[in-house]
């Protein structure tokens, strides 16, 4: 598989997924209306205890996102029983979406894995990405990774995001 990467600046595609919570989320679709942003979280899944810390810190910065008016999201590949599983046992409030086709990870330009086993998971999964997309849809940060260990770190991704805000600091990385 030859994944072609997204770009920054570019638009990122709208991707609609499931929610747990019921109804559905679009993907790279912001709150135009509201100048809100869109942080996207790309988790491999309920059978990684890493994601699990990642998702749990992100639900503690949640308000804070919020106050710098950007929505959050996170997605995964698993089916609704394991999302909804994640959701419960880790508390989370923000939406998160389930079921994320193969096709849509590769649009992403996400890595994906097979599992080890079939007691990790039963399916392909998307290796971590994270991405912050202002209102207009262009995408002003990108973070890719093959491997659950390199995940930035979010209290930075704030803080980023604070400063590209208030400084009108341009999307780096174009060419």
């Amino acid at each position: 598989m030859n994944t072609e990467k997204l770009a920054p600046g570019s638009i990122f595609p709208e991707i609609i997924v499931p929610t747990v919570a019921g109804g559905q989320v679009t993907l790279g679709k912001t709150g135009t209306e509201n100048e809100s942003w869109q942080l996207v979280v790309v988790y491999r899944g309920k059978h990684c205890p890493i994601c699990m810390r990642y998702l749990t810190t992100l639900g503690e910065l949640e308000s804070s996102f919020a106050e710098q008016n950007v929505e959050i999201v996170a997605v995964s590949g698993d089916g609704i029983a394991k999302a909804k599983a994640q959701v419960e046992e880790g508390g989370i409030k923000f939406p998160v979406g389930y079921d994320l086709k193969p096709e849509q990870m590769e649009t992403l330009g996400l890595y994906i894995s097979d599992p080890r086993s079939p007691e990790e998971t039963d399916q392909p999964f998307p290796e971590p990405g994270l991405f912050v997309i202002r209102p207009d849809g262009q995408i002003q940060i990108i973070d890719i990774s093959n491997a659950p260990f390199a995940r930035p770190d979010l209290n930075s991704i704030l803080k980023g995001i604070t400063f590209i805000r208030e400084k009108g600091y341009p999307i780096r990385g174009r060419h």
